[in-house]
């Protein structure tokens, strides 16, 4: 591996840092973006179930908004129908909206970089190659000029290999980082919109606490 990243000279060094930053970026989306850190199976049922009778304690909704995502909306309903007991409809849904708002932001986290990774790296691909291209054009010229028969074997070599090295690893970075973002961005909407439905059956179970 080491002899090829010498192979393909000093413009890998771009696309090995836009490899370290896109792998990292894939596993920490792969960790936040988990059902069990968004909105666990059952935990709106358990707020309805836990404030059917009432507002809960402070204590009980600081432990139900460090939950989850969806334990953070939810969390913000009660603490605004804790402060306001007669809280409007309005003011319950701008509470449970700044919320999911805030939660859309961490969902939506990191994904316009990965997505700058995925369309970086065939570029800084397309670098390294038209830098290998001069070495090789290089390696033709002499001191009176292009030499038909002659130039430098070692030149052109190296610079064959530092074009072709560099195209190959930033598609090989740049598919796996537009794969991956695609997917991140469909599963954050998903858990997107299950968040918004959950807020609006719990805004409703609300309004029936505030009476």
């Amino acid at each position: 591996m080491l002899s090829i990243i010498q192979a393909a000279g000093w413009p890998i060094g771009f696309l090995i840092a836009c490899s370290v930053v896109g792998l990292a970026l894939i596993l920490e989306r792969a960790w936040s973006l988990r059902r069990a850190r968004v909105a666990p199976a059952g935990l709106l049922d358990e707020a309805i179930t836990a404030s059917r009778h009432g507002v809960p304690p402070l204590n009980v909704i600081e432990q139900l908004a460090q939950h989850s995502l969806l334990g953070e909306v939810l969390a913000a309903g009660l603490l605004a129908l804790h402060h306001h007991p007669q809280a409007t409809e309005a003011e319950l849904r701008a509470a449970l909206e700044g919320a999911g708002r805030r939660a859309a932001a961490r969902l939506q986290r990191y994904l316009g970089a990965l997505a700058t990774v995925a369309s970086a790296a065939p570029l800084l691909g397309l670098l390294g190659t038209v830098i290998g291209m001069i070495e090789i054009f290089g390696s033709q010229a002499g001191p009176g000029g292009l030499l038909p028969g002659g130039g430098n074997p070692a030149q052109l070599a190296h610079g064959i290999s530092v074009a072709l090295y560099n195209t190959a690893f930033g598609l090989i970075i740049a598919v796996p980082a537009l794969i991956f973002w695609r997917i991140y961005r469909a599963r954050a909407d998903a858990l997107l919109l299950e968040l918004e439905l959950a807020a609006e059956r719990f805004v409703h179970h609300l309004l029936t606490l505030r009476r």
